[in-house]
């Protein structure tokens, strides 16, 4: 029972609490499930477990004494183990501190025998190289050619480079009328080993053995054709990376592994990849360069050429300052690097750029221009531009009028192309461009796109259209084509303004150019306009014109005073007069927008109202008369209420159709009506010069009338 007790308080973790339940449900167990609730037995259990743990408890405490016993016992025998080691190790660094110092000794004397050694040495192995060169010297000094072992034996190519230098600086300080013959002996070999190292050097490169492009590249360091030597390099290095269409996309590439060689063979690496890419540009890529800009006989190829040749070059010059190694040596000025690929081509872009674009664009008027079958007339003279004004403005025909079949002789299309092509010229510009030179580009072909575009484009058809204005001779209706000639223009001129903002003003911005710009753009437009406003003004006279005649020509005085009863109907010159309206009208909305379409309505209907206030005034009505008068303009109101049309001008017909009424009220209701919302506002005499229309206002006395209740 014991054991299982000490298993039991051994658990982790130990709760007291559970410990008594299981004592008490033991207890409780051995009972009975069926008998009665028994204390005593329980009171025996937890007797006899205390008991139980009370001998446990001893036998633990016994246990822990034993162990605490063997504890100080190990303890002791290791301090004493831990003493004995620490006493040993005092001795041991002791012994150590002597050797160390004995090594250090000898150590300091092998090194002072060692430099007393060289020191001797050095001496004799001067004297000893003294010897070898003044052999040689003598070798070169004595007639005939020199044969000596060391400049026959190829395996011996770097002793002997070093031999020949020496000999070489001695021979630069001898006299030369003495040593003439063996100072040109010595040049001569010099000449020929530095020769036969670069050949080797080039050899070993295209072996790729560059430990000995090493050794040769320190060799030659100390000979005046060392730089001969990094030409080799580099042309050997460039000589099959440009005879590929992808020549730019290789050079980066190339760089970079030529960097790399460049580091472990030269000296001077930086100044050597100087060197290598500044020969890119100078040389292979000005030779490439030259090679695609050869052909001049089509400039747009011959630009865009130029364009894509310059553009990657640029790219080549980014790409090559991204890369960390290289651009760390401070040679790719942008500009100098560029220049020197490309430079001479760049000197002759612009007056190139100029001849191309105003080429482009003569060449398109040209062919539009002989599309639509017509031989471009010369700008009208002062004379015939009056000539015409009188003409419209008088009818009367001082000049033959033409109109061309209805032909506007303006293109968005041909717009769009021609601003296309004006696109790409100032993109390059902006690339081409030096930063000094792009304002005064950008204005010049700005000017010459405004003068092609807008005045011999625009501004031409604009005359065309003025000059193929209409006379109003009979009651055949005027066809007026201008309301398309500035539909049109307008929709060029939107193009022009998009084009102005996106492509020229970044050019000129915040410089002296861009005012420039501004007033030629603004004067050019401004004097197109002029011309708009006055064909819009000459086409407006027209159609009134043709509706005063025609109204005279066809309105009989039987309609407003017919004999009989008659069909109460608008008379057949009106609705014709508002078919031709209709039509114009409608023409006008399609043809204008915006406040354009406002104005031209407003000073239509004006003058249209006037025309008929004018006409039925010539008129006197009787009753069936004054129905078929009301009829008209109500056909007339109509017309002009539509959605285009201003408040104004419905106002007018409005007020129109109601002086019309006094035409047909009985007397007695005259005054009544002229006191009305529309009419009370109108002055007296209008009103009665409008009831002086009546063919019954003498008989029935109505100005005896109106003048009674007036007064």
């Amino acid at each position: 029972m014991m054991n299982q007790y000490l298993k039991e308080l051994e658990q982790e973790p130990f709760d007291p609490d559970e410990f008594v339940e299981r004592l008490a449900w033991r207890a409780t167990k051995e009972g009975g499930s069926s008998k009665p609730f028994n204390p005593e037995l329980v009171h025996e259990t937890f007797t006899r477990a205390i008991e139980d743990l009370k001998v446990l408890q001893d036998r633990q405490e016994r246990k822990c004494l034993r162990l605490e016993q063997a504890l100080k016992e190990e303890e002791e025998t290791f301090a004493m183990k831990l003493a004995q080691l620490q006493d040993q190790h005092k001795r041991s660094v002791g012994v150590f501190s002597e050797l160390d110092e004995r090594i250090n000794w000898a150590g300091g004397r092998a090194l002072q025998v060692g430099e007393q050694l060289g020191a001797a040495q050095r001496p004799r192995s001067r004297a000893a190289a003294a010897l070898a060169l003044l052999t040689l010297l003598s070798d070169f000094l004595s007639p005939g050619p020199v044969h000596n072992e060391i400049f026959n034996d190829a395996s011996k190519i770097d002793e002997a480079a070093d031999m020949i230098q020496k000999l070489y600086m001695i021979a630069q300080e001898l006299p030369a009328e003495k040593f003439e013959a063996a100072k040109k002996k010595i040049e001569a070999k010099y000449n020929e080993i530095e020769r036969t190292l670069i050949e080797e050097f080039v050899r070993s490169q295209n072996a790729g053995n560059i430990t000995r492009m090493k050794e040769i590249a320190a060799i030659l360091t100390h000979f005046k054709g060392y730089s001969q030597c990094v030409d080799a390099f580099i042309e050997t290095s460039q000589m099959n990376s440009f005879n590929t269409k992808e020549v730019f996309s290789g050079i980066l590439p190339m760089c970079e592994t030529n960097y790399v060689i460049i580091k472990s063979v030269f000296s001077n690496p930086d100044q050597v990849m100087s060197k290598f890419i500044l020969n890119i540009f100078h040389l292979k890529l000005q030779k490439y360069i030259q090679t695609r800009l050869s052909d001049r006989s089509d400039l747009d190829k011959y630009l865009k050429n130029l364009y894509e040749m310059y553009t990657s070059t640029q790219k080549v010059c980014e790409d090559l300052s991204s890369l960390g190694e290289v651009a760390s040596l401070g040679l790719l000025g942008r500009l100098g690097a560029l220049g020197g690929a490309i430079g001479k081509p760049l000197e002759t872009y612009f007056p190139t750029e100029q001849q191309r674009l105003s080429t482009t664009f003569s060449t398109a008027l040209q062919r539009y221009y002989a599309s639509k079958q017509h031989t471009r007339q010369k700008k009208q003279g002062g004379l015939q531009y009056i000539q015409s004004v009188i003409s419209t403005r008088a009818n009367i025909n001082i000049a033959p009028v033409e109109n061309y079949g209805g032909e506007t002789f303006l293109s968005e299309e041909l717009a769009t192309q021609m601003l296309q092509e004006a696109k790409t010229s100032f993109i390059r510009c902006k690339v081409l461009s030096a930063p000094n030179e792009l304002a005064s580009n950008a204005t010049e072909l700005t000017e010459i796109l405004v003068q092609q575009l807008l005045v011999e484009h625009c501004d031409y058809a604009v005359d065309l259209g003025l000059q193929s204005m209409p006379i109003v001779e009979n009651k055949t209706t005027p066809k007026i084509h201008f309301f398309e000639v500035v539909k049109q223009c307008n929709a060029i001129v939107h193009l022009f303004e998009k084009h102005f903002q996106e492509y020229i003003l970044p050019c000129v911005s915040s410089t002296s150019k861009q005012s420039i710009c501004l007033q030629k753009k603004n004067v050019t437009l401004e004097q197109l306009e002029s011309k708009l406003d006055a064909g819009l003004e000459r086409s407006i006279s027209i159609i009134i014109s043709w509706v005063k005649l025609y109204l005279q020509t066809e309105q009989k005085k039987t309609d407003f005073k017919p004999e009989g009863d008659v069909d109460t109907l608008a008379s057949s010159a009106c609705l014709t007069v508002v078919s031709y309206l209709n039509t114009t009208l409608t023409r006008i909305s399609d043809c204008l927008d915006g406040e354009n379409i406002r104005a031209v309505t407003q000073e239509l209907g004006i003058r249209l109202h006037r025309v008929i206030y004018e006409h039925l005034m010539t008129f006197q009505f009787n009753s069936a008369g004054a129905m078929c008068a009301i009829c008209d303009v109500n056909e007339y109101r109509k017309i002009m209420s539509g959605a285009n049309i201003p408040p104004l001008i419905s106002e007018l017909f409005n007020t129109l159709h109601a002086l019309c009424n006094l035409l047909l009220v009985k007397p007695e209701n005259l005054q009544q009506v002229c006191e009305g919302e529309t009419l009370a506002e109108l002055d007296r005499s209008i009103l009665l010069q409008f009831v002086q229309l009546r063919s019954d206002f003498k008989s029935k006395k109505l100005g005896t009338l109106l003048k009674g209740s007036n007064s």
